[in-house]
């Protein structure tokens, strides 16, 4: 497993270029690392130096770099479907469709991406593994993705199981899925085989974005207002999807006009970069293994019956929470978040809630 950065800032504050920095940081130290570009435009290569394309190629030692192109990776995912639908299915319908035709929908960039980082971080060639993502609110829906769709499988499985139609058709299911299935084996819950695989990738992807040993990010700021707040919203964002934001890297310039904007992060400034030079950018990047210091997106305690989430860069204004079901949902800013509850504390309704210094803390 590889230890996965990215970095979250307003576009134009320098996040490509410390993204490659930090990939030759890690090289340096003799970790294997692979650096990954979302941008299909030259813009990645040209500040690389270098023409890359959407096969992994070697760039120095220990450093590999790979593009992200959309179509190819939808079409490799295409044939992956195609296997998953002859392993389960008697007379596969896809295989008269081929990955070549498709075309690119709204959204398709996520979700490909995300099962590309997925792909080379379960290889086990990379002990880092840089993305150089858009880094903004679209980086974080990607990364939430795991956790988003797991609670639509949850969910939506329950209230169908539970539903009148689903207990009518419940006798059914078991042959008419014997007849369509080559692999049919159920026991209990009739959606068990169907969903259990999807699930198992989903919760090893919750597991790494909510792990700082697996996962983190570092916002990227100039002591420009407008990128001080985006910064501090998006801080606040990732913490939503259950990404540990580590510190801060401010770029450009040696001291933050607002000395309180990121409190309690590490704030490192990093020097402007001389011309194909990057050793002083590398020398001034901090420690990234020190993203474990920083707050977690949760804490729960069991004990005390509290849930506390750091909700940084929002007021008690643009916190809300309701319960509208056996989770709480909290909705900051534009992301919502489904929170998944310890047994103990499981569908127990919220007896207060509080937002102080940052935090929402919830009592049970």
């Amino acid at each position: 497993m590889a230890f996965i950065l990215t970095f979250l800032g307003k576009g134009g504050t320098g996040r490509t270029t410390l993204a490659i920095a930090a990939a030759k940081k890690f090289a340096s130290q003799g970790k294997r690392v692979l650096l990954i570009g979302q941008d299909s435009s030259p813009a990645f290569g040209l500040a690389l130096g270098a023409t890359i394309g959407a096969e992994v190629q070697e760039m120095a030692p220990n450093l590999q770099v790979v593009q992200l192109q959309t179509a190819l990776l939808l079409e490799r995912s295409w044939e992956e479907v195609k296997k998953l639908e002859a392993q389960y299915l008697r007379t596969p319908f896809f295989k008269e469709v081929y990955g070549q035709e498709l075309g690119i929908f709204p959204g398709m960039d996520s979700a490909l991406a995300l099962n590309a980082l997925r792909e080379y971080d379960g290889s086990g060639q990379y002990d880092v593994i840089v993305y150089d993502g858009t880094g903004d609110q679209t980086t974080l829906r990607m990364l939430g993705m795991p956790e988003i769709i797991s609670w639509y499988i949850r969910r939506f499985r329950q209230v169908f199981t539970e539903s009148d139609l689903g207990k009518t058709l419940s006798p059914f299911i078991q042959p008419v899925a014997s007849a369509v299935l080559t692999n049919a084996s159920f026991a209990g819950d009739n959606f068990a085989q169907p969903t259990g695989q999807v699930n198992n990738l989903l919760e090893q992807g919750k597991e790494a974005v909510n792990d700082p040993k697996r996962m983190a990010a570092y916002l990227v700021t100039t002591d420009d207002p407008s990128a001080i707040a985006m910064a501090r919203y998006l801080w606040g964002s990732a913490q939503q999807v259950g990404l540990t934001v580590g510190g801060v890297l401010l770029n450009r310039s040696n001291q933050l006009s607002d000395a309180e904007a990121f409190q309690p992060l590490p704030v490192s400034a990093i020097p402007e970069q001389p011309v194909n030079d990057w050793q002083p950018l590398i020398e001034a990047l901090p420690d990234f293994d020190q993203a474990t210091q920083a707050p977690r997106p949760m804490a729960v305690n069991v004990a005390e019956r509290k849930v506390s989430l750091f909700l940084p860069g929002f007021d008690k204004k643009q916190v809300k929470l309701t319960q509208s079901g056996p989770e709480i949902t909290i909705e900051a800013g534009d992301q919502r978040r489904n929170v998944s509850l310890p047994p103990a504390l499981r569908g127990q309704p919220v007896k207060g809630a509080k937002f102080q210094d940052g935090y929402l803390i919830i009592s049970f």
